[in-house]
This record gives structure tokens, C-alpha cells and sequence, in this order.
């Protein structure tokens, strides 16, 4: 068994690098709770020094209400922060609406002239069922904001190393953020079962620097 594909994706961006410290710091204390709680049921079951006669302990009580409700402000703190960084946009320098249809994705950039695309998986491909024929380029380390809506049917666009899910719903726009610190090409695909191709939606993400991104702009148009 390949135990690489157990584990998160590599990140790309610095929201997919706050969800790894999350998910570690998730698992350290879901281990910490298994192994205390594992410890304790074999030292009762090993325990022959038992009391009929003890009927309640509230100090116990209040020590065993109080220490859950401590773990789970300790996890839902750091969440919450988490899925508000999620939302957050600055001064967004470019946006990106993507549309979803059966079975393949459109693209606008909304703030050049006549510079829209779709983008269809390619039959013939090295990386089978990812690549498509229209890459999306955006530019690296600049805060990108992304529109999602679909024509038809409910799609998810998807890249788990950028940590972006988003849905696509009809006659509705969903919103989310993006800035990567990597170069390089992303690939995804749609996690919605949204019909008979839903398998065949990938989705590439080319981060280029800015300056080779302002060239493909001048040369689209």
C-alpha cells in the first residue's frame, strides 16, 4: 500500500498552510484524549479495589464537564479564526469568475476586455483525466478573488493543494480568495456529483510570475 496517498497534499498557498497547522494541531489533541481515555479503561479494568457503596463524586462531575468543554474551545477557536481568513479578501488585484456546466468549466477575467475561455478535458494527456486544454493562469503571490456560479446543475470547483472547495450553484455567486507562493501547475477536478461526466471536469491552475501572467494577457487580447 502507498501510504503517500494517506496524507494532505503539498501546499501552494499560505490558506492551505494554515489548514495543515490545523489539521496538526487537531490531531495532536484527538492522540492526547485517545491515549488518556485508552489508559484509564485498562487501569479500571485491571483495578480490583471496587465500591458498591460509592454513589457520587461531584468533584469528578465537574472535572469531567469541565476539561471537554476546555479541548473543544481549544479546537473551535482556532477554527473559527481559520474559516474567517478563509472568507477575508484584501484588495483583491484580479478576478476570476468560474462558471460550471455538464461537463466542463468557462472562465472570465472580469477586469480585462474580451478575455474569457472554457476549458475542456483532454482525451490524450499525460497526466489521464487532469489535464484539460485551456489552463488557467493567474499571477503568483497576488491576492486573487474568485467567483463561482453554475448554468446547469450543482458543481464543486476543487484544488487541494491551493485548500480552495468551492461550490457552484445555480443563480447564486459564491466567493473565496486565493494567493499562491509557489509556481507552478495545480490540478483539481469537481467534487460534486453533478452527472454522467462528473469525472471529467479537471481543473489546472498555471502560477506564473506576474510579468510573464501581464504577457499572456496582451497576447489573449
Amino acid at each position: 500500500m502507498d501510504w503517500m496517498k494517506l496524507s494532505l497534499y503539498d501546499s501552494a498557498s499560505p490558506l492551505m498552510e494554515q489548514l495543515f497547522m490545523f489539521h496538526d494541531y487537531s490531531m495532536l489533541i484527538i492522540t492526547t484524549i485517545l491515549s488518556v481515555v485508552s489508559f484509564l479503561m485498562i487501569k479500571m479494568m485491571m483495578n480490583v479495589n471496587t465500591s458498591n457503596m460509592m454513589l457520587e463524586n461531584q468533584l469528578i462531575e465537574l472535572v469531567w464537564t469541565l476539561i471537554p468543554t476546555i479541548i473543544l474551545s481549544l479546537i473551535a477557536l482556532p477554527s473559527l479564526h481559520l474559516l474567517y481568513i478563509m472568507d477575508e479578501l484584501q484588495n483583491p488585484v484580479l478576478t476570476i469568475k468560474i462558471m460550471g456546466h455538464q461537463w466542463y468549466w468557462s472562465y472570465e477575467y472580469n477586469d480585462f476586455n474580451s478575455i474569457d475561455f472554457d476549458s475542456y478535458m483532454k482525451q490524450e494527456s499525460i497526466f489521464r483525466f487532469l489535464e484539460v486544454d485551456n489552463n488557467t493562469p493567474i499571477p503568483l503571490k497576488c491576492q486573487i478573488r474568485l467567483i463561482t456560479t453554475s448554468y446547469d446543475v450543482l458543481h464543486s470547483w476543487t484544488v487541494p493543494s491551493m485548500g480552495l472547495k468551492m461550490d457552484a450553484t445555480p443563480g447564486r455567486l459564491n466567493q473565496m480568495s486565493l494567493m499562491s507562493n509557489r509556481a507552478g501547475s495545480y490540478y483539481g477536478q469537481c467534487s460534486e456529483i453533478c452527472g454522467a461526466n462528473h469525472s471529467f471536469m479537471p481543473i489546472v491552475l498555471d502560477v506564473i510570475p506576474i510579468k510573464y501572467f501581464i504577457l499572456w494577457i496582451k497576447n489573449f487580447s
